[in-house]
């Protein structure tokens, strides 16, 4: 068990599990009230029905921001810049320390875990010695096992109901966990034949194409602009980085699209490559920097001899 008492430094990194609203409440409203009082900048990321409880909890405290979840967690790189970004503003303004609370839609926690494994632990790095404090809720209605074991080990500590805070026991560093984590199965269109298949495409040849099948897909001029831009980026990434040949293969289904691009080569030794921002005349790690801002479910997967990075763009709108 932790002292609560005991002010952090730099960077602490919680996780809050619930298994009803009440039990969220019981751990977020304290935790947001008591950065209020010492002085913090506090930003709530909540869903609706959950931020109204927050602000009638602590009585519509206008010491306390709320951001909409849609659109803080529509994208794990996005997000960290975006949460970046915000902290940097809040602490050139003169504020010692930020306080978020946040949790991930029940969407993102099934389907793309994968991508936001991978961002919880960028955070560590995005984040490092910042003086940030960062609670990340998780409904065990909704979070498998799977998930649960590795929120346990990409959080500092978990915060349970009651004030109690509790050292999780790590195994392995968020780096570490991810590197050894198991690939993401398939999408199940990729059980079906292609609808599009390209072998040493050039950037803008692969570009065209992807962008083609997305418009055709219904995902409208931006979307399918979006599709063509991480596409050639990931191309090119392969080209510059990996090994021939270079395979494009894409799939349309009725709410996404999925594009594969496999290269021979062993794929990048970061196992976070892209998450964090870069600088702008950065020479690795820039390609899928991009990738990753356009596209909401980027996975890397390393099988024997073959490095694949999976584009997963659901249609919205």
């Amino acid at each position: 068990m932790i002292d609560a008492r005991v002010a952090p430094a730099g960077l602490v990194h919680e996780a809050a599990l619930y298994g009803d609203q009440d039990e969220l409440l019981d751990v977020v409203v304290p935790f947001v009230a008591a950065g209020a009082r010492a002085g913090e900048a506090v930003v709530v990321a909540l869903d609706g029905r959950d931020a109204d409880r927050v602000r009638a909890a602590t009585a519509g405290d206008p010491r306390i921001a709320y951001l909409s979840p849609a659109d803080a967690y529509a994208r794990p790189a996005v997000t960290l810049r975006t949460f970046r970004s915000l902290v940097d503003r809040r602490l050139a303004g003169g504020i010692a320390r930020v306080r978020m609370v946040g949790a991930l839609p029940a969407r993102v926690v099934g389907s793309a875990w994968d991508a936001w494994c991978r961002y919880e632990a960028a955070v560590e790095r995005v984040f490092a010695r910042a003086p940030v404090s960062l609670l990340c809720a998780y409904d065990t209605r909704v979070a498998s096992d799977e998930v649960l074991a590795d929120v346990e080990q990409l959080h500092h500590r978990l915060a349970l109901p009651g004030g109690v805070l509790v050292a999780p026991g790590r195994t392995a560093g968020p780096e570490e966990l991810v590197a050894r984590h198991p690939p993401p199965p398939p999408d199940p269109l990729e059980a079906g034949p292609p609808d599009l298949e390209l072998v040493d495409p050039s950037v803008r040849e692969a570009r065209r194409r992807a962008h083609a099948l997305a418009g055709a897909a219904g995902h409208g001029d931006q979307g399918a602009d979006e599709v063509g831009l991480a596409v050639s980026e990931t191309v090119s990434n392969a080209r510059v980085h990996g090994r021939p040949p270079v395979v494009v293969r894409g799939w349309a289904g009725p709410d996404r699209v999925v594009i594969t691009v496999a290269d021979q080569g062993p794929g990048p030794a970061d196992a976070l490559v892209g998450l964090a921002p870069v600088a702008p005349d950065a020479r690795d790690g820039r390609g899928l920097w991009i990738v990753q801002q356009l596209c909401p479910d980027v996975a890397l997967v390393r099988a024997e001899g073959t490095f694949t990075v999976r584009l997963r763009f659901p249609r919205t709108g």
